[in-house]
């Protein structure tokens, strides 16, 4: 049997992009051709570290020069629009970081400039491959709650609680699309509309915990209502000190199903149970855990869900015929997520009014 065809690669930034994005898409078959970051010895540096051939400062030079038929975009979020229709001007598909754009105009800008070149367009949202929140969702979907009612979600987590916790900069800079509503919030609001579709209206408050000196949100507080009918509330702070604590628990006519340190339950009239992790949905051996101050304290959990949305953008890119278990979030699963937070932004300007998406 014929081995699929190699496909270059070019990953843009040289800190998300060399710890997850390089190993992620080498595992899923894709030649890392070369990497492109502003700061000429740190990149050259990074590409001697991580075994990768060619290094640049410009995206056209590195596309032009290695052939890539990939970008992918680990920068922060203000760049993610320019990059991207960049990339796309020379035929090359994309996969862009989330939070997707600067805003949802930029957005529909992006989507717009990929659909009209028929490239294959693809969002960093990796956390829809964790095996507890893919079956989750898998459980709402084949019915085991009935018809669902009533979302909740709320997480403490420890990350921004420190001010000293080195972080990227991006993450409280307002002018480079920083806050945590966009560096964490958007994964989870990908992850609800996966579940249960459209968010139409909603309340929201950004605000901050912890007593970092910040211009931007290291928390948010959330209402929503959405187009089947279920209401929602969702709590996030990344400024809490203390182990991560969270609560997931969708509540429908006939059931419940929540989130259990990491095992997926179901209570209904004939009891409470867990439900088994399917074989498609389960994820790579991790790499073991980094030392908590090492910046890839991170990567044993980060690298096996971004490994498995590789397999999925490689699979849609060589035509593979590839179903994977989780569909692969687009440009267009970007662009609703940018309007939910441009409208969560609009209300906590107008002090949590109720506001349309």
């Amino acid at each position: 049997m014929t081995a699929p065809a190699s496909i270059p690669a070019v990953v843009v930034g040289t800190g998300f992009g060399c710890r997850i994005h390089v190993p992620a898409l080498r595992a899923a078959g894709f030649e890392v051709a070369a990497i492109v970051g502003t700061n000429p010895g740190k990149t050259e540096k990074r590409a001697g570290q991580n075994g990768i051939a060619r290094w640049f400062t410009d995206l056209d030079a590195a596309i032009t020069q290695t052939g890539a038929k990939l970008v992918t975009i680990a920068t922060p979020p203000a760049t993610h629009g320019a990059l991207a229709l960049q990339a796309i001007a020379h035929g090359c598909h994309v996969l862009c970081e989330k939070p997707f754009a600067f805003d949802a105009a930029e957005g529909q800008a992006m989507l717009d400039t990929a659909e009209k070149a028929g490239i294959v367009h693809a969002v960093a949202h990796e956390f829809r491959w964790m095996p507890d929140r893919a079956l989750f969702g898998r459980a709402i979907a084949e019915g085991m709650i009935g018809t669902p009612r009533f979302l909740a979600i709320d997480q403490f987590i420890p990350f921004c609680a420190d001010p000293a916790t080195p972080l990227p900069k991006w993450w409280f800079d307002p002018a480079m699309g920083g806050g945590w509503l966009g560096a964490g919030g958007s994964h989870l609001l990908d992850q609800i509309r996966a579940w249960l579709g459209e968010i139409t209206d909603l309340s929201g408050r950004l605000f901050l915990v912890s007593d970092r000196e910040a211009d931007a949100d290291d928390s948010y507080s959330l209402r929503f209502g959405m187009a089947n009918g279920v209401e929602g509330s969702m709590q996030q702070t990344a400024g809490a000190w203390g182990p991560m604590t969270t609560l997931w628990r969708c509540a429908g006519t006939h059931g419940t199903v929540w989130i259990e340190a990491g095992k997926v339950m179901v209570a209904d009239k004939a009891g409470t149970r867990e439900l088994p992790v399917p074989d498609d949905l389960r994820l790579p051996p991790p790499p073991p855990a980094a030392d908590p101050a090492s910046p890839n304290r991170l990567s044993h959990f980060e690298l096996g869900p971004f490994t498995r949305l590789a397999e999925a953008l490689y699979g849609k890119i060589a035509g593979t015929g590839h179903q994977p278990p989780v569909a692969l979030p687009t440009f267009a699963d970007g662009l609703a997520a940018m309007k939910i937070i441009d409208a969560i932004r609009k209300s906590s300007a107008a002090g949590g009014a109720l506001v349309s998406v």
